[in-house]
């Protein structure tokens, strides 16, 4: 017999294998955009604390060319700000090239400020700057990078503090001190580096892990309906059918009045059955697409909610099928089975459609509505719908349900959709 650790789910993946789990891509992005995001304002604060030290203890000589070099330095920080909000992974892939530049000019200006006669403490305060870059460093996602650029910051570092003696004969010994100090900081920021690397891998392998859960439950969800729809099918149905046949061969010799209310019974319970095989198993998805499929489903909810359905599908293509059909289907269900449940609605109106590849279902009742604040307290309270949103928001989709400006509830999920390989 195997052992039990041969079924266990890894507990780690690499970041290459998450990169191909649905959803996890997202999740790899925001940090990363998140870390740029965070050097971009370290890195304007670094450019404004050299500009104020130029300014404020301007050196000696070349104060000009230090002017300058900040100066443009600023300008490159204002720039990169602008480009991160448009650049998306372009930004991503090439953002930890930035950090080099953050080395070279503040290492610039400490220099050229130390080269004077006269005492000025210009390159005294600069040097502090270069605390600044390991942190800018540590954002990263990449321990390689990171290390690729603190090893230079420290070595800079030492190289313009040693520079800088000269203008103010610091004893070596501060000056060690201080390198100690530098390399002490470039260490921890490699290790946060490296923890926070950690942490997204962690949070990758969670999501994608339960992106795995979330398909086997729903693929044994469908398995049992499409077992429970053949077996009422197969039995249920027939006999209600067959007794409904022998009914008519004795409608002669009975009482008329049972006769009737049998027939009805009959009939009522043919009827509840087929509307229950349309929502467990509508083999019309397969057959005629999602337009076809969601319009039985209207029919369906209508005799068991007792509310008018219009559905409006002009806005998506005809004949089309994508891998985002069975669950826009089963959010489509388990939404218009809470009007059922708890709107109190007159008539509800639903739409799909399919936009620049993203698809968008939209369904809308004139019931008694929602609080907005209690949006996530109905979710938590129906797990039907909580896992459809949690679906649905891990195949890089949105669930948003709010009241309605006109009264009742509005709810719209949007997907991205990939059409079928022809």
């Amino acid at each position: 017999m195997a052992s039990s650790t041969d079924a266990r789910v890894p507990v780690r993946d690499s970041l290459a294998e998450l990169a191909g789990e649905p959803g996890i891509e997202r999740i790899l992005i925001g940090h990363a955009l998140r870390g740029v995001q965070i050097q971009v304002l370290l890195r304007v604060l670094l450019s404004i604390f050299s500009i104020a030290a130029v300014a404020l203890e301007p050196p000696a000589s070349d104060a000009v060319a230090c002017g300058v070099i900040v100066g443009l330095y600023a300008a490159w920080c204002a720039a990169g700000a602008v480009t991160v909000a448009k650049a998306g992974l372009f930004v991503i892939r090439y953002a930890w090239l930035a950090l080099f530049v953050d080395l070279l000019a503040l290492s610039s200006v400490t220099i050229i400020a130390s080269r004077s006669d006269h005492i000025s403490w210009t390159a005294d305060v600069l040097v502090s700057g270069f605390a600044v870059v390991p942190m800018l460093a540590a954002t990263s996602l990449r321990p390689h990078v990171c290390a690729a650029v603190v090893i230079p910051t420290a070595l800079v570092y030492t190289g313009s503090i040693i520079a800088a003696r000269a203008s103010y004969g610091e004893p070596w010994s501060l000056i060690a001190l201080r390198a100690m100090v530098m390399a002490t900081l470039a260490g921890a920021a490699y290790l946060l580096c490296l923890l926070q690397r950690s942490r997204v891998e962690t949070i990758g392998t969670l999501a994608a892990q339960r992106t795995r859960l979330l398909d086997e439950v729903l693929v044994v969800e469908n398995r049992e309906r499409e077992n429970l729809a053949e077996a009422l099918h197969d039995g249920a149905l027939q006999y209600v059918l067959g007794a409904r046949q022998e009914l008519d061969l004795i409608a002669g010799t009975a009482d008329a009045e049972s006769v009737a209310r049998l027939d009805l019974a009959l009939r009522e319970s043919a009827r509840l059955l087929r509307s229950t095989l349309v929502e467990l198993h509508p083999a019309v998805l397969q057959a005629s697409g999602l337009p076809a499929a969601l319009g039985n489903l209207g029919a369906s909810m209508r005799e068991r909610g007792g509310f008018a359905v219009e559905l409006d599908s002009v806005g998506w293509p005809d004949d089309f099928r994508s891998d985002v059909d069975d669950l826009l289907f089963a959010t489509a269900r388990e939404l218009l089975t809470n009007v059922v449940k708890h709107a109190r609605a007159s008539s509800v109106q639903m739409s799909i459609e399919l936009d620049d590849a993203v698809a968008r279902l939209v369904v809308l009742d004139d019931g008694v509505g929602i609080d907005e604040a209690s949006d996530a307290k109905t979710a938590a309270g129906h797990i039907g719908l909580t896992s459809r949103r949690v679906r649905i928001e891990s195949a890089g989709g949105t669930l948003t349900i709010a009241a309605a400006p006109a009264g009742g509830t509005v709810a719209i999920a949007q997907l991205p959709v990939t059409p079928p390989a022809h």
